[in-house]
């Protein structure tokens, strides 16, 4: 009885990831994993310091894993947009290397519900590490909940993170709570019902990069509203925009600074922006995808994942791995499986 006290909560979440194909994952987590402590506690101002804390929750001070987080450049394009009928619509592709990723739902006892996505490489296990392996595997990728890449909660509110133009690494160092690029994606989608909620917050922690690298937030509502978080010399600044790619977007010295292929995409998706767009979410996030674009193999991206976020119906299509004939549903506030394969 006092072992399922302290770990019954992390069994039945690790017994719930599934491998939905080659490489894509799922998980669900209901009840405490430990984020209002991790906030208490001041945070974190290093991936490797969240990763010591994850441990030291998930085994009670009993085990102590070992991780080495990769780190490298991945692309990205996020876009705001409506249908004809103005629902609003939220679009992402995740562009990187070769690599396995999980679709999570959470529903914590202090915060909203959500789905998010995580690319597991980032989690820093070696190479014969499984995600729906042994028990232990399975305990280890709880820590996705800890670093995800995009992700909507049940109030509508969206937020994706994306490289921005250089390789400035942030790190507010003031008397706040720390927080790292993607704890701060966790914290948003945890606490806060829009844009403005999701904004007043990050002002109120320290933000260190994940991957010691640039990074800028694409934050969308329910409403339509849609900005842009970006960190320039230490400092948080903030812009209304309907398209995010790897440039820098505020008014700033580094504003446009990023690389040619960034300013493509962003064109491209401004092209067919508005309520009457020609060319629905899922098609132009696939006209984006990294498949358009030349590749090298010293220096070569896919698309790993396309997502398009519907706030106004708690809901998402999943694509993975540039196959945009099949998707995930994915549905919030409804009873049953959160996850449901779409297509043939």
């Amino acid at each position: 009885m006092g072992a399922w006290t302290m770990f019954g909560t992390f069994v039945i979440a690790a017994n719930s990831i599934d491998n939905l194909e080659d490489g894509l994952y799922s998980m669900e987590y209901e009840g405490d994993y430990g984020f209002d402590e991790f906030l208490a506690e001041g945070g974190a101002a290093s991936d490797s310091a969240v990763a010591d804390y994850l441990v030291s929750f998930l085994s009670h001070g009993f085990y102590k894993i070992e991780t080495d987080v990769q780190t490298g450049e991945f692309g990205c394009s996020t876009i705001c947009t409506e249908d004809e009928n103005g629902v609003v619509l939220f679009g992402r592709n995740y562009d990187w290397k070769e690599c396995r990723a999980i679709i999570v739902h959470t529903v914590p006892e202090h915060g909203y519900e959500s789905i998010s996505t995580c690319c597991l490489d980032f989690l820093g296990f070696d190479g014969n590490y499984a995600p729906d392996g042994s028990m232990m595997e399975r305990m280890q990728t709880l820590a996705a909940i800890y670093v995800p890449m995009d992700g909507m909660n049940e109030k509508g509110l969206i937020v994706a993170d994306l490289m921005a133009g250089d390789d400035e690494a942030t790190h507010q160092q003031t008397d706040k709570v720390d927080l790292t690029t993607t704890t701060a994606i966790r914290l948003l989608l945890d606490k806060a019902a829009n844009v403005d909620e999701a904004v007043a917050l990050l002002r109120r922690y320290d933000m260190h990069s994940s991957m010691d690298t640039a990074h800028h937030l694409s934050i969308a509502d329910a409403s339509g509203k849609s900005v842009v978080v970006e960190y320039v010399n230490g400092e948080m600044l903030v812009a209304e925009t309907k398209i995010v790619t790897n440039h820098y977007l505020a008014d700033c010295n580094k504003q446009g600074v990023g690389s040619e292929q960034s300013h493509i995409r962003f064109d491209t998706l401004a092209a067919h922006t508005g309520p009457a767009n020609d060319m629905g979410v899922r098609d132009l996030l696939e006209s984006v995808a990294q498949k358009n674009y030349p590749q090298t193999a010293s220096d070569y991206e896919r698309t790993m994942w396309s997502i398009v976020y519907c706030p106004e119906g708690r809901s998402a299509d999943f694509y993975f791995a540039e196959n945009y004939e099949h998707s995930y549903g994915l549905v919030l506030q409804e009873k049953g499986s959160f996850l449901k394969r779409q297509g043939d």
